[in-house]
């Protein structure tokens, strides 16, 4: 039997006056891994959409996490000086490569090939992403804690995590989450996008938030602050009372306090040796914060920065730390 001739993929039209679509080439060619997040933005009127809300100087130097084929990225280029692109998949990679090379903006990518959370990233103005769920979080923190933070970050989520960023006390989706990241960046909702804008398709919505990190960054050790978080939302529908009663966290306190005590020069030195009489102290330093600040029976769910201020301040006077 003779073999069918092979079809070659093209952008211009065939001689019938048919256009091979390059998306059909790029269906033939990737089985997209949905297990990694991949699910490419199609749409080219949402591309340029998410692009512009970044307001990219020409002097700006853009990071792209997740850069895929190359959708974001091509518009991308066009404004900034430079684009950094952070692509896990060595497939997309190549054809980012393939897609920009001998034009001239092939010498403003840089594709830095590997896993976000473990690569070392340049200094960047700004970032763009259309985020793998598995990393959400941790890719906002990253961005939250950089030596240098970008002016401006426009990421794409599945619209329930966008809807936790910028939960307010009271509403349902209030959360840790929700409380750590507006201590340290204001979050505004920029649009909501259909799941039928992505090949392959994913199960759930969208929607796009842009971060700007507060400058000059409040006065506060992150660790600290989350450490009191962590503590307060393990049931945020609990009282603020129950979540310190955890024997972990009590342990974690008592460790906390000794170090504290090695530190200081504080009349409260004096050294205990007995591991029951160090908890006892413990637990009475939580309750005499607790009934002084009022917050006993609160619930986390409820509470704003100004009143988690309030209680770090409080531990802290009494040698009380998180970090």
């Amino acid at each position: 039997m003779a073999k069918a001739p092979k079809k070659k993929f093209s952008s211009a039209p065939n001689p019938t006056g048919a256009t091979v679509a390059a998306e059909k080439h790029l269906n033939s060619v990737f089985k997209f891994n949905t297990n990694l997040g991949q699910h490419i933005l199609k749409n080219p009127l949402v591309a340029q959409g998410i692009v512009d809300k970044a307001g990219i100087k020409p002097s700006d130097i853009v990071l792209e996490v997740g850069p895929g084929t190359g959708n974001l990225t091509v518009r991308i280029l066009e404004q900034a000086r430079k684009v950094v692109a952070v692509e896990m998949d060595p497939r997309m990679a190549a054809e980012l490569t393939k897609r920009v090379h001998g034009t001239p903006q092939q010498k403003k990518l840089e594709i830095l090939l590997g896993d976000f959370m473990k690569t070392d990233l340049p200094y960047f103005d700004v970032c763009i992403s259309n985020t793998p769920y598995q990393i959400s979080s941790p890719l906002v923190f990253k961005l939250l804690n950089q030596p240098r933070p970008p002016r401006v970050s426009i990421l794409m989520f599945q619209r329930e995590f966008a809807l936790r960023l910028l939960a307010r006390p009271g509403d349902g989706l209030y959360c840790r989450l929700s409380a750590n990241v507006q201590m340290w960046a204001n979050v505004t909702h920029i649009m909501k996008v259909g799941k039928n804008n992505f090949r392959p398709p994913p199960q759930v919505e969208s929607s796009v938030v842009r971060i700007e990190v507060k400058t000059p960054r409040p006065n506060i050790d992150f660790h600290e602050w989350d450490g009191l978080l962590r503590i307060v939302f393990v049931r945020k529908n609990k009282t603020i009372a129950a979540g310190f009663k955890s024997n972990n966290v009590i342990e974690i306190l008592e460790k906390n306090y000794k170090t504290f005590l090695a530190t200081s020069n504080t009349d409260d030195a004096m050294v205990v040796d007995d591991k029951a009489s160090m908890t006892e102290v413990v637990k009475n330093k939580i309750d005499q914060v607790l009934t002084e600040t009022g917050f006993a029976e609160k619930r986390a769910s409820k509470l704003d920065q100004t009143d988690f201020l309030k209680l770090l301040y409080a531990f802290h006077q009494v040698g009380i730390h998180f970090a």
